[in-house]
């Protein structure tokens, strides 16, 4: 049956509030009696606290309070808390907290910060993961283990430095690369990246003298930042309310504490509101980042091209705490799905997140994902030039078909890799068009996403003029969810999506809910929703069943109207003749990754030219297949694939956070390069939609489908239009012309 809301395009409903200035965000609150908190940072990247003196700045007028980790040793940390509030005698990277100011104005507090004298002893450092696990290494942390959260995996190696490990491993991997003609190593490295969000991070909390809490912060999971900082500072989680509000972009970085825990201290000891709002300067210096990687990849396959056996070791630069990473035990969750697309028989995959005195990281976008991703498709290029094949016809000898396994052994339900695979080279003019123009290149890449749940909650109430409210537990990043939502109600009950209005509440109003991420947020929400549509029927049921005269259970509904003994009621008469309004509640405990859940398959081609003469890179073309359920929102839809394409570029191209004994060289946006309109390609998509899918009308994820294979493709792009490999991110002007350099040599006799 053909959906009338669902499928069709609707304007953003949030929206209007954004564009005209009326959404309020965290740094946007203000509260009387306001104080401004600000931070002292470490110049150093490994340094033991001898001396700190705050004796001037307590002393100077319009200053409420000077906190220092010596007087208030708490530890925070979305599930490993490792991260001192303010630093315990140790400062283990160059912008680390060591102490807080709240003080009437900002620069009253910005003055008092240069009346702190701090004396450190310069302790060995390690910034690299090769350095970080070499034996006999500088210890990050001295027993990293004994921090709460800590997790061990029970095969994890014995080095230093470790702050997880995780190991996923299916079929014989021995007899797999005894079935090999050749076995191929190669080792990639990708780099640091800043999430490039425009809102900065920011809190505002008060803390009363009952020891009741409010904050507002720049946060998509407020649930599980009660949740830290009761954990951190010993409260019950019931003592503190937070504020759901609107989160001026994420990417995966405003699910961290960040420095919450810092404006909660100061709130309580300061006795009156204190806000923290980050400069740039500090989110590049500061905030979560993503993990640069290490990846060596052995993989086995046969004359002809048949793989047979993978083995790959991913090493995470985790930076100097693993406070920012919401699930240890399962380290990057990108480490899992090595060659996840393809038919591998055999494999091992290895993934340690390592300690190391830089910016820690946290999770971006698919966190691990396109690390892994560009690692394995980059290789299978190599592969395939080595045994003379085109890259496109060793991907699909190799590509799993209906019926096949995932290489650790997940069996989906329904498997589209090879079509999705062949729309993207075909809608690209990848045989036609490849190898035709000099210094212009083709790529591929896969990827595969499935959804993600967690409990999730929502209330729906239902007016007497016939009007709907859903009180939802999440703010809205940008995704769309609550238009989707809108969307999704509407269809339910039958009433144009102008009816149905979203109000967010704070955490008093609704219990539990996960947050925003990992492609849940439709899926979770929608589910839970729709479970309150229902339960709000069944409260209308006597009142249809009365006014039809028919009995409750006889009744059906449909668009909206309960039908029942030859006549049909819409919600509206409904409404009118219930005692008051009414509302449904529900709480639902999902699995945080659905069982038997499909999976989306997405093949992107990219087409580059470069400059030979200095090796600048044009993305010319981007050609997208995806995979996809129901499409709730095709607008929406479409500006998540083509953000995410974006997004991805910039990790192929420019997104380089830069680093120098453990120093960040680019502190603003300036240096800092994130990709702009002057770099937008083309873009085209292609959607192979099927009637299949987790979420509410068969819908599925697509939010992070496609920044995952973008920098595989343009890597593997350039590296056909040049004539070299492209073993490392990001692929800039001066990395290319210096292969173009090496490829022009010549040869030593």
């Amino acid at each position: 049956m053909a959906h009338k809301f669902v499928g069709q395009r609707t304007s953003r409903m949030e929206g209007p509030d954004k564009v005209t200035g009326a959404a309020r965000y965290a740094a946007d609150y203000v509260l009387p009696g306001m104080a401004w908190g600000r931070i002292l940072r470490s110049p150093y990247p490994h340094a033991r606290i001898v001396r700190i003196d705050t004796a001037a700045a307590r002393a100077l007028p319009g200053v409420y309070a000077v906190v220092t980790g010596k007087d208030f040793p708490y530890y925070a940390g979305r599930a490993i808390r490792d991260h001192a509030v303010l630093a315990v005698g140790t400062v283990r990277f160059v912008g680390d907290r060591v102490a807080a100011v709240a003080a009437q104005t900002r620069d009253i507090a910005e003055q008092a910060l240069s009346l702190i004298e701090v004396e450190y002893e310069e302790l060995p450092a390690v910034f690299d993961v090769d350095t970080a696990l070499a034996p006999g290494a500088p210890r990050v942390h001295e027993q990293p283990k004994s921090y709460a959260g800590a997790f061990t995996h029970p095969q994890e190696p014995d080095l230093p430095n470790v702050c997880a490990y995780m190991r996923w491993q299916h079929g014989e991997l021995d007899a797999g690369f005894a079935a090999a003609d050749r076995v191929f190593e190669h080792t990639f490295r990708t780099p640091t990246e800043h999430h490039g969000y425009i809102e900065p991070h920011a809190v505002l909390a008060r803390v009363d003298t009952d020891g009741r809490a409010e904050v507002w912060a720049s946060n998509k999971s407020p649930y599980m930042l009660r949740a830290q900082l009761a954990a951190c500072f010993g409260v019950e989680p019931a003592t503190i309310k937070l504020h759901n509000l609107h989160i001026g972009g994420d990417f995966g970085g405003k699910g961290s504490q960040m420095e919450a825990p810092v404006a909660y201290l100061l709130a309580r000891e300061a006795g009156r509101p204190v806000k923290l709002v980050m400069s740039y300067t500090e989110e590049l210096m500061a905030a979560n980042a993503r993990h640069a990687a290490r990846i060596d990849i052995k993989t086995g396959v046969r004359s002809d091209g048949t793989i047979t056996a993978m083995q790959v070791d991913l090493k995470f630069n985790g930076g100097a705490y693993g406070a920012y990473k919401p699930l240890p035990s399962l380290n990057l969750h990108g480490a899992d799905q090595a060659a996840s697309c393809y038919r591998v028989p055999a494999i091992d995959i290895h993934s340690t997140v390592v300690y190391t005195n830089t910016i820690p990281g946290g999770h971006m976008r698919s966190p691990g994902c396109p690390q892994t991703m560009f690692a394995v498709e980059a290789q299978f290029d190599l592969i395939a030039r080595a045994l003379g094949m085109d890259p496109a016809a060793f991907r699909l000898k190799n590509v799993l078909r209906e019926g096949d396994a995932s290489p650790t052994g997940v069996q989906w339900p329904t498997v589209r890799a090879a079509e999705t695979l062949q729309a993207a080279l075909r809608e690209s003019g990848y045989h036609e068009r490849r190898g035709k123009e000099p210094n212009v290149g083709f790529g591929i890449a896969m990827y595969e996403r499935g959804v993600v749940g967690g409990d999730s909650s929502c209330r729906i109430e239902l007016a007497t003029d016939g009007k709907i409210t859903v009180l939802l537990p999440i703010g809205d990043p940008g995704q769309g969810t609550f238009t989707a939502v809108q969307q999704f109600v509407a269809e339910a009950l039958g009433m144009p999506p102008a009816q149905v209005g979203i109000r967010i509440a704070d955490t008093d109003g609704l219990p539990f809910d996960f947050g925003v991420g990992g492609c849940r947020t439709t899926y979770a929400i929608g589910q839970t929703v729709m479970n309150a549509v229902a339960a709000l029927r069944e409260k209308l049921a006597p009142i249809a069943a009365a006014a039809l005269g028919c009995d409750a259970q006889a009744l059906t509904w449909q668009r909206g109207r309960a039908i029942g003994n030859g006549r049909d009621i819409d919600l509206v008469d409904l409404a009118a003749r219930a005692d008051g309004p009414l509302a449904a509640q529900v709480y639902e405990k999902l699995g945080l990754f659905p069982d038997n859940a499909d999976t989306n398959f997405t093949a992107q081609v990219a087409e580059v030219e470069v400059d030979a003469e200095t090796g600048q890179v044009r993305v010319r073309r981007i050609t997208s297949a995806h995979d996809v359920g129901t499409i709730v929102n095709p607008e929406a839809h479409q500006g998540q694939i083509e953000g995410g394409t974006l997004m991805g570029l910039g990790f192929a191209l420019m997104s380089e956070h830069r680093m120098e004994d453990g120093q960040p060289l680019a502190l603003h946006l300036g240096d800092y390069k994130i990709p702009c309109i002057a770099d937008i390609p083309q873009l085209k998509t292609v959607l192979l939609e099927r009637a299949e899918g987790p979420g509410p009308f068969n819908c599925g994820p697509i939010a992070e489908a496609a920044n995952v294979p973008a920098p595989a493709a343009i890597a593997n792009a350039v590296a056909d239009a040049i004539g070299a490999p492209i073993m490392q991110l990001p692929v800039s002007a001066e990395r290319v012309y210096g292969l173009l350099q090496a490829t022009r040599r010549p040869q030593a006799a």
